[in-house]
């Protein structure tokens, strides 16, 4: 393939890159983004193939064929409540393809060239070691949080004495093994390798311990992490393309996992080496659900039927239970009947950002019914109805009014501002910060038990005979 063609497709998939992740900042346009951004992909692979003499047309081909149906397979197979886990995966591949890749280019012939003439070893193998250390980080870190969000009985979280200290001298250790591998490029690969297997103990250690209330950051985290690496690739391979999309996936990462910091009022640095820790003493659950009241199905629907104003917070027990289709009637019927409806989306609601988007996306609810925490909570005051399905820290009024709560700060969903709060739930446990929640309690609420399909559904029926 001619050079001159193979830059022009390069800028073409620049541009659709560019272009793609700019759909992505809308729900009515994500489709659209997400179609350009793996249009762009396509020009990519495609192009980096041909040029190279990697791979003849027919097995280009092939391997895009197979490709193909791996990639249908998995999105008709993986529930939605498994996306944070094929996320996590993703993520992970990725490092871990900037490993190899770059493992790759110091056995290679340019390699050997620059060796043999002494020059150009500074910014290339600088480059390396940089690819190396965070694609490995990412790789490990990704298989860890991917074992902790499938819930695999031996990924737990594990702490001990003088961990962070462990942290510090790997981390110093994989840059100190990178500087031995710049000013050492004879013994380069011995020291890549070494950097690799350093890296990887960092990242398993970096993410063993915090718990499943941080993951939507650590996600984001590691997402922003495999783009890094792969832009750290691009210029140990000089592919300006793969230096342009690593960099896009590296800053909207950190720009997500930023955003996600903020909504959960923690610092990135509390996430990766903190926990939340009670400040003082707190209330036994017993104490705190004293005065639950629980309510029926159709004592529910007759709730409904007089409202004017709904509101619909969603948590991963609405993924879990896949109630987001049963939402849906539920939603039509109540508009059906002249009643509002709007969707109440905290930021880190589910097990990854945008978790609730996608769910409520899949079962064709209006974008402009999903709201943001601050709309929301600006017209909490005109709700007559909030229905909390599945979620809990996120709409837990203790981060409010308890300074000693290890949510404290944390902004949240008020829905206890509501005129009346209707929960659903299997049970009263505890959210992902493991602490009781007021709200359950609190004098406008009542709990709906039961599985929240089940439960949405039996409303629903209700209401149509109502």
């Amino acid at each position: 393939m001619r050079p001159d063609l193979v830059d022009l497709a390069y800028l073409l998939a620049a541009i659709l890159f560019v272009i793609g992740l700019k759909g992505l900042t809308r729900p009515r346009t994500a489709v659209r983004g997400n179609m350009l951004g793996a249009l762009a992909m396509l020009f990519a692979v495609v192009a980096t193939m041909l040029h190279q003499d990697i791979i003849s047309w027919t097995g280009l081909l092939i391997a895009m064929g197979v490709g193909s149906v791996l990639g249908v397979v998995l999105a008709l197979k993986i529930e939605m409540t498994a996306m944070p886990q094929l996320v996590a995966l993703f993520n992970g591949l990725g490092g871990g393809a900037s490993v190899l890749v770059a493992g790759a280019w110091l056995s290679g012939k340019e390699f050997s060239e620059k060796l043999a003439s002494g020059n150009g070893f500074m910014d290339a193998l600088t480059a390396t070691a940089a690819s190396g250390l965070i694609g490995a980080i990412t790789l490990s870190g990704s298989l860890v949080a991917f074992g902790k969000l499938q819930e695999l009985k031996f990924v737990k979280d594990i702490s001990f004495p003088g961990q962070r200290i462990l942290n510090l001298l790997l981390a110093l250790g994989s840059i100190g093994v990178g500087y031995l591998m710049v000013v050492q490029p004879e013994n380069a690969q011995l020291w890549f390798w070494l950097l690799a297997i350093t890296a990887t103990t960092l990242g398993v250690f970096l993410v063993i311990s915090i718990g499943g209330a941080d993951m939507p950051v650590v996600i984001a985290l590691l997402n922003s992490y495999s783009g890094l690496a792969a832009s750290a690739t691009g210029f140990v391979l000089n592919n300006n393309l793969l230096i342009i999309a690593g960099a896009l996936v590296g800053a909207s990462g950190l720009i997500l996992t930023r955003i996600m910091c903020v909504a959960m009022n923690r610092s990135l640095w509390a996430v990766l080496f903190g926990k939340m820790q009670s400040g003082g003493t707190m209330l036994s659950d017993d104490e705190v659900y004293a005065n639950v009241k629980s309510t029926s199905p159709e004592e529910v629907a007759m709730m409904l039927e007089v409202a004017q104003n709904v509101l619909i917070v969603p948590g991963y027990g609405m993924a879990v239970a896949q109630a987001q289709h049963t939402v849906r009637d539920l939603t039509n019927l109540l508009l059906k009947k002249d009643i509002a409806v709007n969707f109440g989306i905290h930021p880190v609601a589910g097990r990854m950002p945008g978790h609730m988007n996608v769910l409520l996306a899949e079962a064709d609810i209006d974008y402009d019914r999903l709201k943001e925490m601050d709309e929301v909570n600006a017209m909490m005051d005109q709700v007559d109805v909030a229905i909390v399905l599945g979620a809990n820290d996120v709409v837990n009024p203790s981060a409010r009014t308890d300074p000693n709560s290890p949510i404290a700060g944390m902004p949240i969903i008020d829905v206890d501002k509501a005129r009346t709060v209707i929960v659903v739930k299997r049970s009263l446990s505890p959210g992902f910060a493991g602490i009781a929640n007021p709200l359950f309690a609190a004098d406008n609420t009542m709990m709906l038990f039961g599985d929240g399909k089940q439960a949405i559904s039996e409303v629903t029926k209700a209401l149509n005979e109502g």
